[in-house]
C-alpha cells in the first residue's frame, strides 16, 4: 500500500490524499488551498495524478477546503463513484454552486479561464452516493469503508478503510476535521480503536479553546457594549455550521432574556440555504437539539431574526439604525457580503468585529485579527477603528488536549501517525507529543510525499 500527500501538508486547506491499495486508488477529500494568492493559485495546477485513473473519491465533509476541486477533478477526467454523508451532499452542491459563481466573477475581471463550471457541478453531483454513519460497506475486493461521526459539521466524518494484505488487514484512518466538543447540534467525534495507521488533522494542534460557557458570555458581552453605545456588531461567519451555532447561541441569549432584542441579520444568501438543510435533518442532531426540535423550539427562527436573501433587502441594512448584529459570510473576509459592511463599519469606534473562525495566512480577516490599522477594502482604504474579538471556543476544530486524547484512545495499536491539516508549527508540536507522550512514530509529511504502508 501506499499514501500520497497532495494537500493538507503543513497547510490547513487543499486536503487531497491518494490511498493505492489492492490495485485500486482511493482519493480522500479534493479541496481547495485557501488563503493568500500563492496558495490559491495552486488550485489552477494539473493534478499530480491522472484523475481518469481514480476509482473513488470518499468525502470527510462539504467545507471548500474538502470539496472544492471535484468538479475540476471531474473536468480532467474523474469517471468513478463520490461517497458522502448525506448532509454533506446536500451542502456539497450548495457550496460548490456558489463557489462556481465567486471563481467565475474572479476569472472573468482577470481574464482567466475559471476553475469550472456549472455544468460541471452538475456533472460531480451525478457521481455522489450515499453512506451512513457506521454502515460498513465494501467499495472493491479486499477494500471495506466505515463513515463514523467527526462532529465537525452536520454529517462530517471519520473514514476508515480496512485493507486486506496478505492473511490480515490493516485498518487506515482518516480524521478529517475533528469537531470541538461540546457544540451545538453536533455529537462526540467517534472512538476509533485498532488503527494501524491514522492521518490526524491539526489546525489547532498547539493551542487550548476557552470553555463553551466563556464563549457564550463574550458574545453575551459584545451584544451589551453595542446595546449601550449604539454600535454595530459585525460578525463573519462560515456559512456552514459556523452560522448556525451562532444563531443557537443567540436564541438561548434572547430566550433566557441574557440579551436586550434588537435587529439581527442573517445576510448571507448560503448561509440562508445551508439553514434550510440543517432542518432536513434532525436526525443528525445530538440529545439536547433532537429534544429542542421535538418540544417544538426552532433555534433558526427568534424575535428579531431576519434572513436577507436578496441583494436589495441587503443594501436595506445599512439603513436601519443601530445597535444591530449583521451576520454575512465570508469567514475570513476574503469576499461575499461581509465585506461590504466591514468597509461601511469598521471605521466606527462604537462597533465591534467579532472573529469567530479560523483565519487562513494571507486573508483580510488575518490582517485584522492580528492588527492591522487599516485595511484596503474593495480598493478603499479602511481604518480600523472598531473594537476587534476573538472567541477561539466557536473553532469547529478540536484543540490540542481533544486531539491527543483522541488519538490517545488507539495508542496501542498505532504503528504511525501522520500529522495533517494544520500550519507547520501546530502540526510539528501535535506530532511531537504524540511522539513523546504515547511512544508512538509521527511525521508531519511534506507536500507531494509519498510513504510505503
Amino acid at each position: 500500500m501506499k499514501l500520497h500527500f497532495y494537500g493538507g501538508a503543513k497547510t490547513v486547506t487543499g486536503a487531497n490524499y491518494l490511498l493505492k491499495a489492492q490495485g485500486k486508488k482511493i482519493l480522500v477529500d479534493c479541496g481547495l488551498f485557501q488563503g493568500s494568492p500563492e496558495q490559491e493559485a495552486r488550485n489552477y495546477e494539473p493534478f499530480p495524478y491522472n484523475p481518469e485513473t481514480i476509482d473513488f473519491v470518499l468525502i470527510t465533509h462539504a467545507h471548500l477546503d474538502h470539496i472544492g476541486r471535484l468538479p475540476k477533478l471531474l473536468k480532467d477526467g474523474f469517471r468513478g463513484k463520490i461517497f458522502a454523508t448525506g448532509p454533506t451532499i446536500d451542502f456539497a452542491r450548495l457550496m460548490l454552486e456558489d463557489t462556481e459563481r465567486v471563481l467565475e466573477e474572479k476569472a472573468n475581471k482577470a481574464d482567466l479561464i475559471p476553475l469550472f463550471l456549472h455544468s460541471e457541478v452538475e456533472e460531480t453531483m451525478e457521481h455522489f452516493h450515499r453512506a451512513e454513519y457506521e454502515d460498513v460497506f465494501k467499495i472493491a475486493k479486499g477494500i471495506e469503508v466505515c463513515f463514523r461521526d467527526a462532529g465537525h459539521v452536520l454529517g462530517s466524518a471519520i473514514i476508515e478503510l480496512k485493507v486486506k494484505v496478505g492473511s490480515g488487514t490493516k485498518k487506515i484512518v482518516f480524521s478529517g476535521d475533528l469537531g470541538n466538543d461540546p457544540v451545538p447540534f453536533l455529537r462526540t467525534p467517534a472512538t476509533i480503536s485498532d488503527v494501524d495507521y491514522l492521518l490526524v488533522e491539526s489546525a489547532y494542534g498547539d493551542r487550548r479553546h476557552e470553555s463553551p460557557e466563556h464563549c457564550q458570555r463574550l458574545i453575551e458581552n459584545a451584544v451589551e457594549e453595542i446595546a449601550a453605545k449604539k454600535g454595530v456588531l459585525i460578525i463573519p461567519s462560515f456559512a456552514l455550521e459556523r452560522t448556525q451555532q451562532i444563531l443557537y447561541h443567540l436564541n438561548n441569549l434572547i430566550e433566557q432574556h441574557k440579551i436586550p432584542q434588537m435587529p439581527i441579520f442573517l445576510d448571507s444568501p448560503l448561509a440562508i440555504k445551508i439553514t434550510q438543510v440543517y432542518e432536513r435533518y434532525p436526525q443528525y442532531y445530538d440529545a439536547e437539539a433532537s429534544f429542542l426540535v421535538k418540544e417544538g423550539d426552532d433555534a433558526f427562527k427568534f424575535p428579531g431574526l431576519e434572513m436577507t436573501l436578496t441583494t436589495a433587502q441587503s443594501k436595506k441594512i445599512n439603513r436601519v439604525p443601530p445597535p444591530k448584529i449583521i451576520i454575512a459570510g465570508s469567514g475570513m473576509s476574503q469576499g461575499g457580503r461581509v465585506v461590504h459592511h466591514e468597509s461601511f463599519y469598521l471605521s466606527g469606534p462604537n462597533n465591534i468585529l467579532l472573529i469567530v473562525a479560523y483565519q487562513a495566512k494571507g486573508t483580510l480577516g488575518r490582517r485584522i485579527a492580528d492588527g492591522a490599522k487599516e485595511v484596503e477594502i474593495l480598493d478603499q482604504k479602511i481604518p480600523v477603528r472598531a473594537k476587534i474579538e476573538q472567541i477561539a471556543a466557536y473553532s469547529g476544530h478540536a484543540d490540542s488536549e481533544q486531539l491527543f486524547k483522541w488519538v490517545s484512545r488507539t495508542r496501542y495499536s498505532l504503528k504511525k501517525v501522520f500529522v495533517v491539516q494544520g500550519e507547520e508549527k501546530p502540526a510539528e508540536a501535535l506530532a511531537q507529543r504524540i511522539k513523546d507522550d504515547l511512544g508512538v512514530e509521527a511525521m508531519v509529511p511534506e507536500a507531494g510525499q509519498t510513504v510505503e504502508l
